[in-house]
């Protein structure tokens, strides 16, 4: 279902049952999945990879070239997955040399206005609030909710089951499972509620709110706290996810209210 009044390259791949609105600009290196609603006055360049079942709202622009003075026009994609939603004036922007590509997993929801950049890596059930800015290759992991209005720090990782308040400034690397708020940004508690919605048992949540005691009030050092962490918290999925991922941290990771 295709409206007349639309413009598609005739080399652009479309799957069936794609519903395609009015003025929409599909140019000719695109794939787009079986079931997917584009409504009118979206763009969709060269480059984008978009999934089955996906809704792209009025004004979306999805796979334009980076905003980077580095990019010398190589092939790159942005690649949406299944079931992802992109609201009103959404950009998602094609990747550099540097991956090669932008990613935004399955069942996303990108709201209204938000800037998804070049090499970031969005992973599944991810939202980003209205105005949400993510700069270049920024990491955000399963189902980590970043309210309206934050700005996220290049090559900033935000891990999974997070929760950011709001106008947050981000520079800082997030790590699982924790709510982030206050100016400047800080460790706020654990993400209790979005753990309960999906399924942690007490067992899992008690073992996630010591292991971010013993991080952020034992009065230790980060090195020390991680030290005790693996030394005293028995082995869980949920432990190696924070120990990974704070030994992982190139930015270090954001500091506690306290601090």
């Amino acid at each position: 279902m295709i409206q007349n009044l639309s413009s598609i390259h005739p080399d652009a791949k479309i799957g069936e049952n794609v519903t395609i609105g009015p003025f929409v600009t599909i140019e000719k290196d695109v794939v787009i999945g079986e079931n997917t609603s584009i409504y009118p006055n979206v763009v969709i360049m060269n480059g984008a990879r978009i999934g089955k079942n996906c809704r792209i709202f009025p004004g979306a622009v999805i796979a334009a070239i980076p905003q980077d003075l580095k990019f010398k026009g190589e092939e790159t994609t942005a690649e949406i997955g299944e079931g992802t939603t992109i609201r009103e004036c959404a950009t998602v922007n094609r990747g550099t040399v540097a991956k090669g590509k932008t990613v935004v997993g399955n069942n996303c929801l990108l709201m209204a206005y938000s800037h998804t950049a070049h090499d970031c890596v969005l992973g599944n059930n991810v939202i980003l609030g209205n105005a949400t800015q993510l700069a270049g290759e920024v990491e955000v992991n399963d189902y980590a909710i970043l309210s309206g209005g934050a700005l996220v720090h290049q090559f900033t990782r935000i891990g999974m089951h997070v929760m950011i308040q709001g106008g947050s400034r981000i520079n800082k690397d997030i790590p699982p499972y924790i709510i982030i708020g206050r100016e400047p940004i800080s460790y706020s508690g654990i993400n209790i509620v979005g753990l309960k919605r999906r399924n942690f048992d007490n067992e899992k949540i008690s073992t996630i709110q010591e292991i971010y005691r013993i991080l952020y009030q034992s009065g230790l050092n980060y090195r020390e706290a991680v030290k005790q962490i693996e030394d005293t918290i028995p082995y869980s999925a949920e432990k190696e996810a924070i120990v990974t991922f704070i030994q992982n941290s190139q930015r270090g990771i954001v500091r506690g209210y306290f601090e």
